[in-house]
């Protein structure tokens, strides 16, 4: 069997096999509430084979959304569609992951579809904006967002606390924090985006401050043997890369020492001014930098469009788990693609019956043949 069909097991939780689907926004919610889509669009990638289906991006307050049409986890009236979410995802035979987060200065977006800039915050739509710093992204995201006090940064840090509780109730077993993208906890660890002067700016012990708080915070209400994790980008490309690279090691460390399990090695998104070299599986190499100087378990995505790329990176230890996103959206059914470019004695396996028995027949003419 090759590796990355094996089984994978973290804390109690095991994962039929080392295929990860990330978080990716379908930006289809109401009033953060999830609909019919959702439901249709997670069962259908769990049933396609991936060992873990992570839920979009979901926010801990109506301010931490990205768009008005992302999902939220900040009432009690939500776990209702969560829960069905994950009851879906579970009986197609995948783990039910959720990332958990708040968007930041990057809030009140457009969809990407719409425009992916910002809405005015007197527009319907659209709401005023918190960060570390009264900083703008820029560009089409050029909102002034309100510098956080410290009775913010309390209350946001109990929001996230609030919506681990509530994913735990929707039946979701793998938690990850969402700290990367330029979102609010990234933003608090950027140089850019932190210009604080306090304790939760200035060196990367302070920026990192929120962070770690914000995890602490989480690990005592999530339970010790189901996994909590973390997307965090690791590395800016903004021509700074190995101090960043060095402190981001050093925050990670103290992320495993608070609890932390898994890293998902991603990239900042904090400046305009990165020069990210897109290349075939390029954040594998710094994934195993972390891992290896961290010894804690990793998993990355981005670009990891090879079959043989992915399995290889399973197999050589530079990575734990492989997460693919865009290839399923595009096949649900992507890890039977997997399947067959490795040469699996029995490809089809990966799928549910209904699914395997026409998907490995020929492609014929006659009664009862795959159309």
């Amino acid at each position: 069997m090759s590796a990355i069909f094996q089984p994978y097991t973290l804390k109690g939780v095991t994962l039929r096999n080392r295929i990860a689907v990330p978080p990716m926004c379908q930006y289809s919610a109401i009033n953060g509430y999830t609909s019919d889509w959702h439901q249709a669009h997670y069962a259908s990638i769990a049933r396609g084979g991936a060992g873990l289906v992570i839920v979009e991006a979901t926010a801990v307050s109506p301010e931490g959304r990205i768009t008005p049409g992302c999902t939220g986890l900040w009432e009690d009236g939500q776990v209702q569609g969560m829960a069905a979410v994950a009851k879906a995802i579970k009986t197609a035979g995948a783990v039910p992951g959720i990332q958990i987060g708040h968007a930041g200065r990057k809030a009140s977006a457009n969809r990407p579809w719409q425009g992916d800039d910002h809405i005015p915050s007197e527009h319907a739509d659209g709401w005023d904006t918190i960060a570390p710093s009264a900083v703008a992204f820029g560009g089409g995201l050029p909102k002034v967002p309100h510098a956080m006090t410290f009775d913010d940064i309390q209350r946001v840090t109990a929001d996230f606390v609030c919506a681990a509780k509530r994913a735990l109730d929707a039946g979701f077993e793998w938690l990850e924090l969402h700290f990367a993208h330029g979102y609010l906890a990234q933003s608090f660890f950027s140089r850019e985006a932190n210009q604080r002067t306090d304790e939760y700016g200035g060196d990367a012990a302070g920026r990192g401050r929120f962070l770690l708080e914000t995890l602490r915070a989480v690990r005592e209400v999530w339970p010790e043997n189901l996994p909590l994790t973390a997307r965090f980008g690791v590395i800016e490309f903004d021509g700074r890369d190995e101090e960043t690279l060095a402190e981001s090691i050093e925050l990670v460390r103290q992320f495993k020492a608070a609890g932390l399990d898994m890293l998902n090695v991603s990239m900042g998104f904090s400046t305009q001014n990165a020069n990210v070299p897109w290349a075939s599986g390029f954040m594998v190499p710094y994934a195993a930098q972390v891992a290896q100087q961290t010894e804690i378990p990793v998993a990355t995505s981005w670009c990891i469009d090879d079959p043989l790329l992915a399995n290889q990176a399973i197999a050589d230890g530079s990575i734990d788990l492989v997460m693919i996103g865009r290839a399923h959206l595009a096949d649900p059914h992507y890890p039977l693609q997997i399947a067959l470019a490795l040469g699996e004695e029995k490809p089809a396996a990966v799928l549910p019956e209904q699914y395997a028995y026409w998907l490995s027949r020929y492609r014929g003419p006659g009664t009862g043949s795959a159309q």
